[in-house]
């Protein structure tokens, strides 16, 4: 299995890229990295690695699109970049699944160009792993790609997250629920109030209505809906409630599953290729957990399912 790698994406590119794909291929010997980027950093990173520099195949992109660039003005002006260069052997096939750490507007932009999105599908979503006080894990969705929606979006988001709970992490019969400020119906904002009854009505998913913020971490739902603006904040919210108690020296086991580093990405919903996006400050580990999931989405068959679905 090919799995593409934007070498050049995050804080600590490429030297922490170049780290993750050795563990991954020790970890998953059938898996055959290919990395994106600048080549005579990438062998720099080689180099003070000490592994050869015919380990992996590289394709040199001479740009990088840095973090704060505007992404849809960089992925259609730096068509040299690393991520415009893999998206390109995505869509030819040549790799079956791109990760990446870097700009995640520019991933995100970059797969509606390239592999595009599904059909039917109208905004593909990024998710967040949700974990649970049981030992298990829900699915946040929409968590920063979608600001504003509609109610027929929440009502796509519904399916997708219900289709990846499903196929992907293995959880049968998914129960979906709306974040809301109540659990009546009637409760929560226009959009909120507008999707319900889509969501109720819906045949693909199995709806258990809405879920409040102190319901994200017990087994209410599985799968959690709302706007990517809500979600962006409750994403950054578990992520901030990981480090304050780290740095006030709390040691727990249920507090360690919320650090980021264990899951490595997210996985680009809705769109015709499996795409996985990571936090900007991925390290060795993060991108190791990455071409795991990776590996997970393809096995899946996930889109194929959506295609389908949709």
């Amino acid at each position: 299995m090919r799995i593409g790698i934007d070498a050049m994406g995050g804080d600590f590119a490429p030297l922490e890229a170049v780290k993750g794909c050795i563990a991954a291929k020790k970890m998953f010997p059938h898996i055959t990295p290919v990395l994106f980027g600048q080549q005579d950093k990438i062998l720099e990173s080689f180099q003070q690695l000490g592994v050869p520099d015919s380990l992996f195949e590289i394709v040199h992109a001479p740009e990088v699109i840095e973090m704060g660039e505007h992404a849809t003005k960089a992925i259609s002006h730096k068509k040299g970049s690393s991520i415009n260069i893999a998206y390109k052997h995505l869509t030819e096939k040549n790799i079956e699944a791109l990760i990446g750490a870097g700009n995640t507007g520019a991933m995100l932009v970059g797969s509606l160009f390239s592999v595009k999105s599904i059909e039917g599908v109208q905004r593909p979503t990024i998710t967040s792993i949700l974990p649970k006080l049981d030992g298990g894990f829900g699915v946040l969705l929409d968590v920063g790609a979608n600001a504003d929606c509609k109610p027929e979006v929440l009502n796509q988001f519904a399916i997708l997250g219900s289709l990846y709970a499903h196929y992907v992490f293995g959880i049968e019969n998914p129960k979906v629920a709306l974040l809301s400020i109540g659990e009546e119906k009637e409760k929560g904002n226009i959009l909120n109030q507008a999707a319900y009854p889509q969501l109720e009505m819906n045949d693909r998913i199995n709806f258990v209505g809405n879920v409040e913020g102190r319901d994200l971490f017990n087994s209410k739902a599985d799968v959690i809906v709302c706007d990517g603006f809500t979600g962006n904040i409750v994403l950054k919210l578990c992520e901030d409630f990981y480090y304050t108690f780290s740095k006030l020296g709390v040691n727990n086991d249920y507090l360690n599953r919320f650090n980021f580093r264990n899951y490595g990405g997210s996985a680009i919903l809705g769109v015709n290729e499996p795409v996985i996006v990571g936090h900007g400050i991925s390290k060795e580990d993060s991108f190791c957990n990455m071409f795991k999931l990776a590996i997970d989405v393809v096995n899946s068959k996930l889109i194929e399912k959506i295609k389908q679905s949709f």
